[in-house]
């Protein structure tokens, strides 16, 4: 407990100082507290971490005994034909080290960037009545956002494929 008091008078102390410090502090500082009070206060014994360590064992000795089964019980006949390098039906031509350009990384890595905020409606929309208008403007501001990102790689150009 002096520890997370000694925090709080560092965090007054640097806040004077720089205000851009207030902020990771009080982070810190609140981190601190709920480790002690949570975790220093409770005592485990190996034996609570025994379900954890039996569902570990499981799951490696599935993901084992499955591999090896499948290794031994699976079809041999190989091939030249079906050892050849095999990709969607194309005959296999040129080296496989050409550039890409990069707007194909681009384009993959904002459908990922604006599909996982889009899976952030989902639970938004199923507690809408509870969240209340509190809820519905921070959802218009967070709509707002995306749309303004949206925008911006819009008029940047960058889905346009030449």
């Amino acid at each position: 407990m002096r520890a997370v008091l000694y925090l709080y008078k560092y965090t007054a102390r640097a806040a004077e100082h720089n205000t851009h410090t207030i902020v990771p502090m009080v982070f810190v500082v609140t981190f601190a507290y709920l480790f002690f009070v949570n975790f220093m206060n409770t005592t485990y014994v190996p034996a609570d971490y025994l379900p954890v360590l039996i569902q570990l064992g499981l799951a490696l000795g599935f993901i084992v005994t499955t591999m090896i089964v499948t290794h031994n019980i699976g079809p041999k006949r190989n091939s030249q034909k079906k050892d050849d390098p095999f990709e969607c039906g194309i005959p296999v031509q040129g080296d496989a080290r050409t550039p890409i350009s990069i707007k194909y990384f681009l384009i993959a890595i904002l459908f990922v960037i604006f599909d996982v905020e889009v899976i952030f409606l989902y639970p938004w929309a199923v507690n809408f009545k509870g969240l209340g208008m509190a809820g519905f403007i921070e959802m218009i501001l967070f709509m707002g956002l995306l749309l303004a990102g949206f925008y911006y790689i819009i008029r940047k150009g960058v889905l346009k494929w030449e």
